[in-house]
């Protein structure tokens, strides 16, 4: 409250040029005190980050920009990048999860099959269902991702990805062949690089529109050109 003397004196300076004015009110923050931000946006991580599996599954590594990601995660830039670095670590991310998540199939069928040849028909059989299951996008994340990119380091750990799959084959048609399950003559690259070849051209396959009864029969051919002893 002002009191008689100080608004008599204000009065004066008004009258007087200005010379003395009341003091301007003042707000509750310390004077020289800096303007605090406010709180981050809370959200939760795990719906985020299924929400980004989603949005690079659909479109692929180079399609998908830092803004697509922050509309499909319903989060801020700043959000994104506080809880998962950059767009490149954010889709390491996405990729460790999304093969644990979504594309174990073929490692499941690796480790509990009793011969290769199970192995591989499990596998395609499985990958027909997953690469055309409703609800999400058709096709796998890392072959579909890698397409168009232009980022080396991403290129090259989808490759390694891929050809890590194509290897395992290998060693369990060797174990086969060394078992006398399959000839001996057989090819035991050329038979997992085509098994990889499947896999992956059925991903494009499911993407164009094609059914899993298509792509179930395509794994019919597929393993009836499967070597025999």
């Amino acid at each position: 409250m002002v009191s008689g003397k100080e608004t008599k004196l204000t009065e004066q300076g008004e009258a007087g040029g200005g010379k003395a004015r009341a003091a301007a009110p003042t707000s509750d923050r310390p004077v020289g005190a800096a303007k605090t931000r406010g709180r981050p946006r809370s959200f939760d991580r795990e719906t985020a980050l299924e929400k980004a599996i989603l949005a690079f599954w659909e479109r692929g590594y180079e399609a998908t920009s830092v803004s697509d990601l922050t509309r499909a995660m319903d989060i801020g830039a700043p959000s994104l990048y506080a809880a998962f670095g950059d767009k490149r670590s954010l889709f390491e991310e996405v990729v460790r999860v999304y093969s644990s998540r979504y594309a174990a199939f073929a490692d499941h069928a690796l480790a509990e099959s009793p011969t290769s040849r199970d192995a591989v028909e499990r596998t395609l059989r499985e990958a027909a269902g997953a690469y055309t299951e409703p609800g999400r996008p058709h096709g796998c994340l890392i072959a579909h991702a890698a397409i168009n990119c232009t980022t080396p380091e991403v290129a090259t750990s989808l490759r390694d990805r891929r050809n890590a799959t194509i290897t395992a084959f290998e060693g369990r048609i060797e174990e086969d062949i060394a078992a006398g399950a399959l000839p001996a003559g057989t090819d035991a690259g050329a038979l997992a690089r085509h098994t990889g070849a499947m896999i992956q051209g059925m991903s494009q396959q499911a993407r164009d529109g094609a059914s899993r009864e298509e792509l179930e029969a395509l794994v019919e051919i597929a393993m009836a050109i499967w070597p025999r002893t």
